[in-house]
């Protein structure tokens, strides 16, 4: 299941982007968003979240 970004609970600090192998998470209007379609569902970017905002879907 990939994973998602809440837009309510992301702080916009790049956590989790940093984390990605794949590169899939990209800052939007001062957030991050995973592309889908790329997520590996690794898990790497809601274990370096420090506000927990990806979740799988």
């Amino acid at each position: 299941m990939a994973y998602k970004i809440s837009a309510d609970d992301c702080i916009g600090c790049g956590a989790c982007a940093s984390e990605c192998p794949v590169e899939c998470i990209v800052e939007k209007d001062g957030k991050y968003v995973i592309n889908a379609d790329d997520c590996l569902e690794c898990g790497a970017c809601a274990g370096a979240c420090p506000v927990g905002a990806p979740v799988a879907e």
